[in-house]
């Protein structure tokens, strides 16, 4: 029975204060987000210690979790700085970390030593492949184990079976793949000297590469696993909204999206969508059955790749992998979030240009969504605009229509 059956945690990314906010709002159960040090995303915009401690505040204030990543491979010059980290973290107090997420075993140490209150989540860096790793993690202390994003469901059944009943399993669900075993990639570093191991990742896997022969430099020559094209390690995003009934009869305990370098409307998006697809699933299956095409529909209003099921039903093939380009399938621009109201305006910091006249969607954090047009666009000086063509400025904007703070504006893309 379905009753009986704990709802799997929704754990949704935060790559800075607003995408954290948005999370929250939109239907996460918790978040993980980075500072600027220590996170294997050094090129998201990141958190300063001023803005976690805030962040953290928000998402406990609406009984929500964080988690923080300190999961880079650590060298001997970090442990130090790490150690400082970690005792600056819990001096937040009641708003310190609900856990930390951590790869490298002397790092481990180092949190158990300086931290034992908070959880610890052993990262997927840490190439989490069987059950004996998850047991040798929950005798040291660790609460949780983000899975391998290459284990298949039937993998990670049989290893359910095999852990203490207490120790979590957190694991993959959407977003990007990476071309490397558990991410630990050596492509960056080599071409760019920026290590994907130290949070520096530039993505070399999307790149087009030819092939150059040794007595005739210059000349380039493709690399065609087929005739549509040269993009040979650019994998498929990740997409299972479709199966979270075969997700939770794996014994999942959280169901964990990709994505800190992404927008606050694909945060929302996935954090809505996949709320709704768990929320009725364990409501009614028959419901969620139902609306799977739905689910779909929405998910593809997001910021995507194509999709795949990755390695969950087997090991991937060479239709999960994308040969004529690398670029994203863009269905919506993301123009700003609601962040209050004058006037019966309603203030908003610009993302993507818009203009007068434009027809916008409103997305909402109940799931529902409202078509308008834009009918007045305001300065912060309350001089009128024909259009906003200034990213970041502040504005105000008579939307026809009663908003509320965090509804998100975006407009559909030909």
């Amino acid at each position: 029975m379905l009753s009986e059956i704990k709802k799997p945690e929704l754990l949704i990314p935060g790559g800075n204060l607003e995408t954290l906010k948005t999370a929250v709002i939109y239907g996460a159960d918790a978040v993980y987000i980075g500072g600027d040090l220590y996170g294997l995303r050094a090129k998201a915009k990141n958190f300063s210690m001023e803005e976690m401690k805030e962040g953290i505040a928000f998402a406990h204030s609406y009984g929500k979790k964080v988690y923080v990543t300190a999961n880079i491979t650590a060298h001997n010059q970090d442990l130090e700085g790490i150690r400082r980290y970690f005792r600056e973290l819990y001096a937040f107090g009641e708003d310190r970390p609900d856990a930390l997420i951590i790869s490298d075993p002397g790092v481990f140490s180092i949190a158990r030593e300086e931290v034992p209150e908070i959880d610890i989540h052993i990262s997927t860096q840490a190439n989490n492949t069987n059950y004996e790793t998850y047991r040798f993690w929950n005798k040291l202390g660790a609460t949780r184990v983000v899975s391998a994003r290459e284990l298949s469901l039937e993998e990670l059944t049989v290893l359910r079976s095999k852990i203490p009943a207490e120790m979590e399993i957190e694991t993959f669900v959407h977003g990007a793949m990476c071309i490397a075993y558990s991410g630990r990639c050596l492509l960056s570093n080599y071409f760019t000297g920026r290590d994907a191991n130290l949070g520096a990742c530039t993505h070399s896997c999307r790149w087009r590469y030819h092939i150059v022969e040794e007595t005739r430099p210059g000349e380039y020559l493709p690399i065609e696993e087929n005739e549509r094209g040269t993009y040979i390690f650019n994998s498929k995003d990740l997409c299972m909204i479709e199966y979270i009934p075969e997700l939770v009869k794996a014994g999942i305990d959280s169901f964990k999206i990709e994505g800190r370098m992404k927008t606050a409307l694909y945060v929302a998006t996935v954090a809505r969508t996949y709320r709704l697809a768990i929320d009725e699933y364990f409501e009614d299956p028959v419901i969620y059955e139902e609306h799977k095409p739905f689910y779909m529909e929405e998910i593809r209003k997001g910021v995507n790749r194509q999709f795949t099921t990755g390695f969950f039903f087997g090991k991937p093939t060479h239709e999960d992998q994308i040969y004529d380009h690398n670029t994203y399938e863009k269905a919506y621009t993301y123009l700003g979030t609601i962040s209050g109201e004058k006037d019966g305006y309603y203030e908003l910091e610009q993302k993507n240009k818009f203009c007068v006249g434009d027809v916008v969607e409103i997305i909402k954090p109940d799931g529902s969504t409202i078509e308008t047009n834009v009918k007045r666009i305001l300065d912060d000086q309350g001089n009128d605009m024909e259009s906003c063509p200034h990213p970041l400025q502040i504005i105000y904007v008579d939307f026809g229509t009663k908003l509320d703070k965090f509804d998100i504006i975006r407009r559909r893309e030909e």
